[in-house]
């Protein structure tokens, strides 16, 4: 198809220098054969975030049962979609799978539970003008830009330095509102002058491609998940059949459908994850134009609002893991009143003294503190790191945000085997 290929981001597209923008310029090898994006797309790969996500929540908490998607599958499957409906419509894939893979690296512990936990905790704010104090898209943005790092050649810790399209990406990336059609904005903004969630369109078409990819990806998962949990009964099913019905299985011209009238699919089976998934990609990929932007046909448009309707009377609000989220709000704000508390001995270099009764929690903020803050300058330097200052231990709302950031850092079992470590004695 690439009918989009005009609008490809590279050489030839206007806003090409602006979109390979990086803050500082990134050391040069002499045998690379990657692109800037490829290497943008490596440089998330081996970062610590992006590895941590495989132990954090997509839609159910710290599961033990391995083949549940967690935070990490979630981004493997958002940069799949990207990648095939990037590649039907002649767009980037290099740009494209750099934003996808990297776009949920900012994301909290326990999901969108814990995002809301850790909002809920902020007491101080200098930023009034932000409606919402914590939100995983800018700390995506956050992370990349000034806690995420890599060694360097002589084995000095530097921040990723991303290109802008990349990071324009990230903060840009909401895919849980519903757009009718998507196109990318015409100006270059500074990121951080973006307050607020799902209101600015990405700088790229590649940009919109992962915003669009990342609710093409969880919706049909999440439902497979909830079936394996046992979240969704019989009624259940028969009521995803009924949303197939009345969507997708009538009108006059059934060419977008791949459902017969009954609300099953044409190959006979009954509606699954991978169905779902391909027949989302192929309706976007078919209905898109460069004039209308990207779009859903309206059946499909009407089918995913009430798919996504369904899965939060029936999933995300199920009494399970509104029991789950009471359990989580107890961990997160035991932790975050845990470290409030430390400021003092902080500010002395003694947080040894401050954890002792919890070891692990100790070390790791610890090494927080000396790489992101002015604890200890001098063991800053000792182990190479060339990071900014980020935190000020002696001002209150920057100590804060040090332990809120921090905290979105953790893991779900991280941060359960640290509440044990305050609470069990």
């Amino acid at each position: 198809m690439e009918k989009f290929k005009s609008q490809q981001m590279n050489e030839n597209n206007p806003n090409w220098e602006q979109c390979i923008k990086r803050e500082n310029s990134l050391y040069k090898r002499g045998n690379s054969y990657r692109s800037e994006f490829e290497r943008d797309y490596t440089r998330v790969l081996h970062c610590l975030a992006y590895r941590r996500l495989k132990r954090k929540t997509q839609v159910f908490y710290a599961p033990q049962n391995d083949h549940i998607c967690t935070r990490i599958e979630h981004v493997n499957h958002v940069a799949s979609v990207s990648k095939t409906i990037a590649k039907n419509l002649g767009l980037n894939t290099e740009l494209t799978e750099a934003i996808a893979l990297g776009h949920d690296i900012g994301h909290a512990p326990f999901g969108h539970t814990g995002e809301e936990i850790l909002n809920s905790l902020i007491t101080k704010q200098n930023e009034k003008d932000i409606p919402k104090k914590f939100w995983h898209e800018r700390n995506s943005l956050f992370f990349a830009d000034y806690i995420e790092t890599l060694q360097d050649p002589e084995g000095a810790e530097i921040n990723l330095d991303l290109t802008y399209a990349v990071r324009d990406g990230f903060i840009c990336h909401c895919g849980e509102i519903d757009e009718k059609s998507l196109k990318p904005r015409q100006k270059a903004l500074d990121l951080y002058d973006i307050k607020k969630s799902g209101v600015t369109a990405p700088y790229t078409w590649e940009g919109c491609v992962v915003k669009i990819a990342d609710k093409i990806a969880f919706l049909g998962r999440d439902i497979e998940d909830a079936k394996a949990y046992n979240i969704l009964d019989a009624g259940c099913a028969r009521r995803i059949t009924e949303i197939v019905k009345g969507t997708l299985g009538f009108g006059p011209n059934k060419k977008f459908s791949q459902f017969t009238t009954n609300g099953v699919h044409r190959s006979g089976h009954e509606v699954n994850t991978t169905v779902l998934i391909n027949d989302m990609i192929v309706d976007l990929c078919e209905q898109s134009s460069i004039e209308e932007g990207l779009k859903f046909s309206e059946p499909y448009f009407k089918f995913i609002k009430e798919l996504k309707s369904f899965c939060f009377s029936n999933i995300y609000n199920h009494w399970r893991l509104v029991e789950f989220k009471n359990f989580a709000t107890q961990v997160l704000g035991c932790i975050y009143r845990t470290l409030i508390k430390t400021q003092e001995f902080a500010k002395n270099k003694n947080m040894e003294a401050a954890l002792s009764f919890a070891p692990d929690l100790c070390t790791t903020f610890t090494e927080w503190l000396v790489k992101y803050s002015n604890y200890d300058i001098k063991r800053k330097k000792q182990i190479l790191c060339k990071t900014k200052q980020v935190f000020d231990i002696n001002d209150d709302i920057s100590w804060e945000k040090c332990i809120i950031e921090y905290i979105s850092g953790m893991t779900d079992d991280f941060a359960i085997k640290v509440y044990k470590q305050i609470i069990w004695f």
